[in-house]
Formats: C-alpha cells, sequence, structure tokens
C-alpha cells in the first residue's frame, strides 16, 4: 500500500497558496484492507475513505471509462492493480494531475509543473473530451488564476470546441451547471470564467440571453464592479443578468435551477434596471417608487432591498441609488402602531400607511 498526495494541495503548494483541503490516493490496496486500519468507507460509487484522526479523504486509486452522454455516463474501476499514474490520467488538467509521495517526492508523469512554471492550462490527456463538465471547470480555474497570469492553452481550447459541437453540454443537468457557475461566481476573475465559455460558444447553449453582446458585456461590467465588493452569490448572479429584461431573467434563473434568493435578486433587480431606465436625467414619480417598495417587499426584507441597492451600484442606473435610499429610510420609518393610536384600523389604517409613505417618498425626493 503506497499513499500520495494529489491534485489541488500539490498544484497550491507549489504555486505558494494556502492549502485547504489536501486529498490522498491510495495504491495498492482494497476496501477491506483500509477498513482494518479504521477508515470509514464514504463512496458509494468508488472507495472513498475518511482517515480514522483527520478526517481527510483517502480514495483508492481507479480508472473511468465513457459508457453515455453527459457527466455521469462513466464505470468506476478500483483494484489493487491500478497504478498512479493510471489514476492521474483521468485528471482534468495537468496542474491538478500531480502528486506527491508521503517522503515529498513529486510524481509528475504528465509535466504538470512545467505547466504551472509556464501558467498553462492544459488537459492531461484525451480522455478529458468524455467529461463536458471539465469545460466548465476549465474556464473556473481560468478564472481562478488569471491574476497569476494563467492562459488555456490552445489545444485545450480547440478540444473544449469539439466536444461542444458534439452537443456534449446539452447532457448536463442544471444543479451541475449550476455548481460550477455558483463556484465560478466567487473566483478571483469571475467574469474570465464567462468570456472563457463565451469565446468557446458554450454559453450560447448554457446561457443563451447572455448571447447579444451588448448584453453579455453590460452584464460583465456589473459583475466585475460587484466582484470588488463583498457581495453575495446572489448580488453576483444578478449583476451578471442585470441588463436582460426581467422575464428573460426570471426564466433563465429558473431554468439553471438556482437558489431561491438568486432568482429573487435577479428578478428585482432586473425589474428595476428596466424600471429605471425611463428615468435617466428625470424625477421619480413617487407612486411608482411606492409601488417598487412594494413589489420588492421592502417592508419584511429591508435586508435584501439593501442588497438590491448595493447591485445597482454597478449598473447604468447607478445614478437613482442614493435618492432611492433616502425614500426608503423615510418611508420605512411610518409607523403603524401610531397609526392605531389615532383610530385607524382595518382598511382605513392599510390607507393611512400607504399615504404616509407616499407623503414621506415625496419629500425624500423633492429638489
Amino acid at each position: 500500500m503506497e499513499i500520495y498526495l494529489v491534485g489541488g494541495a500539490v498544484r497550491d503548494g507549489r504555486l505558494g497558496i494556502p492549502v485547504k483541503d489536501r486529498d490522498w490516493v491510495v495504491v495498492g490496496a482494497t476496501p477491506e484492507a483500509m477498513k482494518q486500519k479504521g477508515f470509514r468507507q464514504v463512496g458509494a460509487n468508488f472507495p472513498v475513505f475518511l482517515h480514522p484522526k483527520t478526517g481527510e479523504e483517502y480514495a483508492l486509486a481507479r480508472t473511468e471509462r465513457k459508457q453515455g452522454r453527459g457527466y455521469h455516463g462513466f464505470t468506476v474501476y478500483s483494484a489493487p492493480d491500478v497504478t498512479l499514474e493510471e489514476d492521474l490520467k483521468r485528471r482534468d488538467l495537468t496542474i491538478n494531475a500531480m502528486a506527491e509521495h508521503e517522503d515529498g517526492t513529486l510524481v509528475d508523469p504528465f509535466n504538470g509543473l512545467a505547466d504551472l512554471e509556464q501558467k498553462t492550462l492544459r488537459h492531461v490527456s484525451e480522455a478529458f473530451a468524455e467529461d463536458p463538465l471539465r469545460i466548465l471547470r476549465t474556464a473556473r480555474f481560468a478564472a481562478r488564476f488569471h491574476p497569476l497570469g494563467f492562459t488555456i492553452c490552445a489545444d485545450t481550447m480547440a478540444l473544449m470546441r469539439e466536444m461542444i459541437s458534439s452537443g456534449e453540454l446539452e447532457h448536463l443537468v442544471p444543479e451541475r451547471v449550476w455548481q460550477e457557475v455558483q463556484r465560478a461566481l466567487h473566483e478571483k476573475s469571475p467574469t474570465v470564467f464567462f468570456k472563457v465559455l463565451h469565446d468557446l460558444g458554450a454559453l450560447d447553449i448554457l446561457m443563451p440571453e447572455l448571447a447579444n453582446t451588448e448584453r453579455f458585456e453590460a452584464g460583465l461590467q456589473a459583475l466585475q464592479c460587484i466582484s470588488t465588493q463583498d457581495s453575495t452569490t446572489a448580488q453576483r448572479f444578478a449583476a451578471l443578468l442585470s441588463a436582460l429584461p426581467e422575464p428573460e431573467a426570471s426564466a433563465r434563473a429558473t431554468a439553471m435551477k438556482s437558489p431561491n434568493d438568486c432568482r429573487d435578486l435577479a428578478r428585482l433587480l432586473c425589474l428595476l434596471t428596466g424600471w429605471l431606465s425611463q428615468y435617466n436625467g428625470a424625477d421619480l414619480p413617487p407612486e411608482n417608487v411606492l409601488d417598487m417598495f412594494d413589489q420588492a417587499d421592502l417592508w419584511r426584507r429591508p435586508e435584501r432591498f439593501e442588497l438590491l441597492l448595493a447591485t445597482l451600484t454597478c449598473t447604468p442606473q447607478q445614478q437613482h441609488v442614493q435618492p432611492l435610499k433616502l425614500a426608503a429610510e423615510s418611508a420605512q420609518g411610518v409607523s403603524p402602531q401610531a397609526l392605531l393610536k389615532q383610530g385607524f384600523k382595518g382598511k382605513e389604517l392599510g390607507n393611512a400607511i400607504r399615504n404616509e409613505r407616499l407623503a414621506r417618498i415625496t419629500q425624500a425626493l423633492a429638489p
């Protein structure tokens, strides 16, 4: 039995990046031998074990063979006769296909260290083409390492274009696509992820609403802006879709099976930007502002409204942020309890609350 540190930990250690998680590959072992040493098996499709003390993952060396379309179309083979090189060969990029022996010796059969030094993202073998999810993963690594000067090599770009032409992307389930998009939104240079997919023609399949160049560029500009702030996934996703008409943004967010907070913020931001675009250089009508506050549920979801305005600062309608903020703060000061004490109740109370909010919004928006 031989144990090797593999993947991201080896890569990041040589890049001088703090290592968060360590993954291990075990060569020459059986599940029974691992259990005898106190490891706990957790893998359903192939043997993965948790170390009894550290809790880190140890996977038996394995190979994969393509049997169908999409991400799940693989047959996995794991046995003591699988070599370390065979295990590394099934990985996506050469910089992720390095291993380190327990004594620190580097095992690098696919020249990943050279590609690290040359800042190149390159596929390990033609087996890369068997998994369409690797297109998104490669774009995500491009977004992560872009600040370090990494680029995708021409051969890998060509291979990914062939994969897209073959229709492989269409077999990815929305949940897996969203998982990669969500991760990409928080990489060092998230816009690079979408630029790579756009250049490959993958965005036409995954997010066709952004195929329009003007919308795409506006979305990237907003995403770049919001990514420099301490922003949430929902804010970054909403910024990306901010140039779309609300129906298209909502349909895409739903089709991607994004979480509710992402769908809601994207819908509200696109509604807001579409409405505000009518008033560039003009005063905002207080009645419409109040209706918008109602639609955004400002009264019960003030924290979400703050996120909405913060994201709006990254759109062409940013000049409206301060007036809306002042109007919202003023309208939120209306006290239903105070109006109850004045004798208002039922429908009259609702009208009184609305009238008072409208009066405060009108005053806040006054020149």
